[in-house]
C-alpha cells in the first residue's frame, strides 16, 4: 500500500461513487505494488465495470497527460502520494461524422 492520503484534484461523481473510487484504488494497492501500474489500472476497470456497467476506464501513473471525453457523474482524478489516477466512464460520439476528413481538405484548399 502506497502511504498517504488521496487527494481528488477533479471529478464529477457523486460523493459515494468518489468514495468507492478511492476505496477501490487502496484494495488495488494493497493486492499490487505501485510500480505495476498497469495491474492497478486492469484491477480498478474491472471492479467498476462489475459495480457500475461495462465502457470504463483507468490510467495509472506517476506522470502522464490526458484529454477524454467522458459520461457526465462518471470521471474522478485523484493522486494518492506520488501516484496519480484517472478513472472514467468513456463517452461515445452520438453521431459519426460522414465527413471526417473535410475540415483537412479546406485547410488544403
Amino acid at each position: 500500500m502506497l502511504e498517504g492520503k488521496a487527494v481528488v484534484g477533479e471529478t464529477d461523481m457523486l460523493q459515494t461513487m468518489q468514495q468507492v473510487a478511492l476505496d477501490v484504488a487502496a484494495k488495488a494497492l494493497d493486492f499490487f505494488d505501485v510500480a505495476e501500474a498497469t495491474e492497478i489500472a486492469r484491477f480498478m476497470k474491472k471492479e467498476f465495470d462489475r459495480a457500475y456497467g461495462s465502457g470504463w476506464q483507468c490510467i495509472v501513473g506517476t506522470d502522464f497527460g490526458s484529454f477524454v471525453t467522458h459520461c457526465s457523474g462518471c470521471f474522478i482524478y485523484f493522486c494518492i502520494g506520488s501516484l496519480a489516477i484517472l478513472l472514467f466512464r468513456g463517452s461515445a460520439a452520438t453521431e459519426p461524422d460522414p465527413h471526417p476528413l473535410s475540415d483537412l481538405e479546406t485547410l488544403k484548399a
